[in-house]
């Protein structure tokens, strides 16, 4: 019953810092739903994404490729299984009790594609596909590069829970795209597998920019000519013609 969404069990931590004013929030979230995936838990800091656990390998995976791997020992997969399964006790009995009686929530996916680091010419560009706005976190997303599916050196992050009660998530691919080439990230739905929601990026052409770039620096070395020429002539004037 995706209707619904997540039962959500919480755990806010504020964590005291220099300015009481300003506290951290560390919050650790699970969620259990009829549709895929069915469990989920994700940790988060001021709402962005440490960690989260990958229930079919049993396993903690960072949320980025730059955070560092979660601590042994901490929270052991073990102690997640009882709230995991006490999550979907809860959601089968309210699923009984409440269906058809709720009304669904949805959420439009809010896309965006943007390069992790500045492209470099001739080399491997990693773009970044950030899909907000997630209710029920229920949504895969696929990338096309040229209009050509592509699965390789493509990664998938979990689904973040932010303060207004949506869900985030970011997928990672790395492409050595041609000047022009098109790179689509596309959202589908996981209950009516439709796609609802594509974002677009163009490679750029750097030749081009090059000759654009040079084209500019030489319009200005001109008009900075043209305007030297016309202060010196000004000038002339000025001293032949006191009065002006």
């Amino acid at each position: 019953m995706g209707v619904l969404g997540a039962l959500l069990g919480a755990v806010l931590v504020a964590v005291a810092v220099a300015e009481p004013a300003a506290p951290h929030v560390l919050a650790e979230l699970l969620s259990c739903q009829a549709d895929a995936p069915s469990l989920s838990v994700s940790v988060t800091l001021d709402g962005r994404g440490l960690a989260w656990f990958e229930f079919p390998r049993s396993r903690w995976v960072p949320e980025g490729p730059e955070l560092p791997a979660w601590p042994e020992g901490l929270e052991a997969p073990g102690e997640l299984l009882p709230e995991a399964q006490m999550c979907q006790e809860i959601l089968g009995i309210l699923g009984e009790k409440l269906g058809g009686l709720l009304p669904q929530a949805r959420g439009i996916p809010v896309l965006s594609v943007f390069p992790a680091r500045p492209p470099s010419p001739g080399g491997a560009t990693t773009l970044v596909c950030l899909v907000e706005n997630i209710f029920p976190p229920s949504v895969s997303i696929s990338w096309t590069v040229a209009g050509l599916g592509v699965t390789r050196g493509v990664t998938l992050g979990p689904f973040v829970p932010k303060a207004d009660l949506t869900f985030a998530r970011i997928s990672r691919i790395s492409v050595s795209a041609r000047p022009g080439d098109v790179v689509a990230c596309a959202v589908t739905s996981g209950r009516d597998n439709a796609t609802t929601s594509v974002a677009y990026w163009v490679a750029p052409d750097t030749a081009l920019d090059e000759q654009l770039d040079t084209a500019l620096a030489g319009a200005a070395l001109a008009l900075g000519l043209l305007l030297a020429v016309l202060g010196l002539g000004l000038a002339l004037l000025a001293r032949r013609d006191p009065h002006g």
